[in-house]
């Protein structure tokens, strides 16, 4: 018998959960049309075969027309989710994982030029500040709308078969009725405490009423909001006594905070160089105290750390949906005792900074997720083996390593470092960062346990790359900063790159300008500041550091904004010129024309990369292909188009920023799509 925590069996009423470990509602945005068709259906089954007890689907899946999406989620008020959903819930069923969804009401947290175009609704008019809709104060019969839309949608997963659902309370319509900060409805809905929730009870009664008893219900709420004015520990406390007390539900599911603010949502969901697991303790604690199914997630990005969850009684289910991101086969590798074979979350929170933006959740380093009907997890060998090297073992140059020693390839790589790591080694500098060496070393540890040959401090050129008679050749190169930028003085900026990897000194009055709108110069104003410096961080766009996104902007804000740094976005640096001791930054803008100055003493550029093509430039005109893709192919998963030139034996490709200034999960996705058909 297997005695690990994880392992073991819950029994939830007529249910019984193979294990104890979940995927938390969340919502990735690959519906189509609202609805959760093919690829949805293939990213929770795939999770499901890898042994995950329960797969909670949709984070928030709508119950109104009312509250539209503000990114794609499922709709849950259509009649013809029913379907869709059954089809998930039959095939996750064949590999014993049981199946939920989360309901909700959006209620402020959304935007009224959404879907339909209707008003926000809301317990006041407090707009919130993230989505920036003032909402409608709601009337009795939004109330009595909003119940019977709630177990409408709740009837449509009943019929759909799954085994439950949870209704959403933080940040959501639930908890806007809960808090006295976004609640100023009179009584019998507003005021006390019981009158707050009463919204909550007569949606729970009514659902239950139409379900019945073998449909699981819960709650996922926050218990304390931390907010000045706002319900508090205390009140949490008594919320999950009565939620229990009810009868109505089956679990609770425990968060702490909320979500009305970048800052705070990230507080929610910690990224990377915060604290793993920080509301684990309190969800610990409404558990021992009101002795009830308690569900937690939030950063649980380890084992073991979830072992622990488990294994101390703090939790009876506990959440690890960004670690199933990374890894689908987390379950199944536990299992199967292979846990350091585990690709790690490294925090990035590239997933669901991109749904805020719009798009659909990616990791940043594994590009099958979220493309499960393209992109294999489990890469399959090759019918011929073949001689594949490998230039650059950056993230993009690992992972073609990776997949081709997967595919049973004789692979060798060439790096002119003395260690792996490419750009990721320079980002990894930066101490809140340091998880991003997770991309490499783990990628590196497969490809050594697989026989990879790596030759290290070779700055490999045309004859090193032709003396291994390589079948196929993959330029990961990467790029070099582009320090040409400039119209005059470009010879007396450093860049960021110069700062991260310790070249060059941070100054005392810096000037940080941001072309590329990427990490790079964020770090490079940190490292500035927390060594004692003043810094302008200036960028001609109109947002700070567009491709960092929301979540990841929060920690660099909580540093930079208690530091002696200044933001000035819409001005661009043209040249910069000396006078004396000092640097005379010479600014501009697109929107009139004006003509300003900086005087400092460091001027720090982020212009993007260029790429580093010499290699594939030298090779292009040797190789069957002449470096050329073939589109079409490529997006259909065809293998490349072979040459029947016998004296052109190499197919020659290029990926990541040896192409162009992209990004780490770029990189990684041309790797991955290219070498799996070899």
């Amino acid at each position: 018998m297997n005695n690990d925590p994880l392992l073991q069996p819950l029994q939830l009423k007529h249910l019984t959960l193979k294990n104890r470990v979940m995927l938390t509602s969340h919502e990735p945005a690959y519906p189509e049309d609202g609805m959760p068709k093919e690829l949805y259906r293939a990213y929770h089954v795939e999770r499901a075969k890898a042994g995950i007890a329960l797969t909670m689907t949709a984070g928030s899946a709508a119950v109104s027309r009312d509250s539209p999406p503000v990114f794609n989620n499922i709709l849950a008020y259509k009649d013809e989710v029913v379907p869709w959903m059954r089809d998930l819930t039959e095939a996750c069923h064949e590999h014993g994982t049981a199946v939920m969804i989360q309901l909700t009401h959006l209620g402020r947290r959304t935007r009224w030029d959404k879907g339909d175009w209707l008003p926000t609704v809301s317990a006041s008019n407090h707009r919130e500040a993230s989505h920036r809709a003032y909402p409608k104060k709601a009337e009795l019969w939004d109330i009595e709308r909003l119940i019977k839309d709630y177990t409408d949608a709740a009837e449509r997963m009943y019929v759909a078969g799954l085994d439950g659902m949870e209704i959403q309370a933080y940040g959501h319509l639930m908890d806007q009725f809960w808090s006295p900060l976004t609640n100023e409805l009179d009584a019998p809905y507003g005021g006390s405490l019981e009158n707050r929730l009463r919204f909550t009870f007569e949606v729970l009664q009514s659902i239950r009423e139409r379900v019945g008893e073998k449909f699981l219900l819960g709650v996922r709420y926050t218990g304390d909001e931390c907010l000045p004015g706002g319900f508090d520990a205390r009140d949490g406390m008594a919320i999950s006594h009565q939620l229990k007390n009810s009868g109505l539900v089956d679990f609770l599911n425990v968060v702490k905070g909320h979500i009305d603010t970048d800052p705070g949502l990230t507080d929610v969901i910690p990224i990377q160089g915060m604290p793993s697991a920080p509301h684990l303790d309190f969800a610990g604690d409404i558990k021992r105290e009101v002795d009830f199914p308690t569900f937690h997630g939030a950063k649980i990005q380890d084992v073991a750390t979830a072992r622990y969850a488990i294994a101390s009684g703090k939790v009876d289910m506990i959440g690890m949906t960004r670690a199933h991101m990374a890894d689908p086969h987390l379950m199944k590798k536990v299992i199967e005792g292979r846990e350091e074979e585990i690709r790690p979350c490294v925090g990035a929170n590239y997933c669901l900074d991109r749904i805020y933006q719009g798009g659909a959740a990616y990791c940043i380093h594994n590009a099958a997720t979220g493309r499960e009907t393209t992109m294999p997890h489990t890469i399959q060998p090759a019918d011929t083996k073949r001689k594949v090297v490998v230039v650059g073992t950056g993230p993009g140059g690992l992972e073609a390593a990776r997949v081709a020693a997967e595919r049973g390839h004789e692979v060798v790589v060439f790096e002119a470092a003395d260690a792996p790591g490419g750009q990721i080694r320079l980002t990894a500098q930066s101490e809140r960062r340091r998880e991003m060496m997770g991309i490499i070393d783990w990628r590196f540890e497969r490809c050594q346990a697989m026989g990879v040959t790596f030759h290290f401090n070779v700055f490999a050129e045309q004859d090193e790359v032709l003396a291994e008679s390589p079948d196929v050749v993959i330029v990961a190169t990467g790029g070099q900063p582009n320090e040409e930028a400039l119209q005059e003085g470009n010879e007396l900026a450093v860049t960021g790159w110069d700062l991260l990897s310790g070249h060059v000194a941070p100054g005392r009055n810096a000037l940080v300008y941001d072309d590329a709108g990427d990490h790079t110069a964020l770090q490079a104003a940190e490292m500035i500041a927390k060594a004692g410096g003043k810094v302008e961080y200036m960028t001609a766009d109109r947002a700070l550091a567009p491709e960092v996104m929301a979540m990841n902007l929060v920690p660099y804000m909580r540093t930079l904004q208690v530091l002696d740094t200044t933001f000035t976005p819409t001005f661009r640096l043209t040249g910069i010129k000396r006078d004396g001791n000092e640097l005379v930054a010479l600014v501009s803008s697109d929107y009139t024309n004006v003509a300003k100055e900086r005087r400092v003493d460091q001027v720090v550029v982020n212009f993007g990369t260029l790429p580093m093509e010499d290699l594939y430039e030298e090779l292009k005109p040797l190789s069957s292909n002449q470096g050329a893709v073939d589109y079409d192919n490529l997006i259909a998963g065809i293998p490349q188009p072979l040459s029947t030139e016998t004296e052109r034996k190499f197919q020659l490709f290029r990926i990541g920023d040896a192409i162009s200034h992209r990004n780490t999960h770029a990189a990684i996705y041309d790797a991955l799509r290219i070498v799996k058909d070899l």
